[in-house]
């Protein structure tokens, strides 16, 4: 009798993880970057390849972080939203164009409207490395001290944007 116990316990710690797993939601990616500083980078803009951006820019500022690229299908859903959200001024928004050549992504902009205050270039992707980018479209909240308090895996959509991201703002913001 004995001998069962310890294999039965082992069975039942097993069921009990299943059961947890089966409850998350597959969408959301946990980020080890939650709760920690945006890692640093500087980057050229993708309209002024003179100009550059560092996070460090946006220090004392609520701002987004949405990575996407000319050629991401998905960043098409999402585009129409971000242009709702630029256009509320609710918060600034900076482009990080992935994995993309200049030219294609300046276009794609120009033919879809331009939701960013600006957008940095990162052809080989490094950056997009740094934040643990799976693909595009991502989205990351970063606060007033440069830390990451929120990440967004796929595109953004209205319900996302009415019930985390916006919230999540006005939080930070303090209102």
């Amino acid at each position: 009798m004995r001998r069962f116990i310890l294999p039965l316990l082992l069975f039942a710690v097993l069921v009990g993880f299943l059961a947890v797993g089966l409850r998350l939601n597959p969408r959301e990616l946990p980020s080890p970057f939650i709760g920690k500083p945006a890692p640093l980078f500087r980057l050229s803009q993708l309209h002024a390849a003179e100009e550059s951006f560092s996070p460090e820019d946006m220090r004392g500022r609520v701002w987004l972080l949405n990575v996407w690229a000319s050629w991401c299908v998905s960043c098409r859903q999402e585009h129409p939203v971000l242009m709702d959200l630029a256009r509320h001024r609710v918060v600034p928004i900076i482009g990080l164009d992935y994995k993309d050549e200049r030219e294609p992504a300046k276009a794609w902009l120009a033919e879809q409207g331009n939701p960013y205050g600006l957008s940095v270039w990162d052809r080989e992707g490094k950056v997009g490395i740094d934040y643990g980018v799976y693909g595009v479209p991502e989205t990351f909240v970063i606060d007033k001290s440069g830390i990451v308090r929120m990440k967004h895996t796929g595109p953004v959509t209205p319900a996302v944007l009415s019930e985390k991201i916006i919230p999540l703002i006005k939080e930070l913001n303090g209102a």
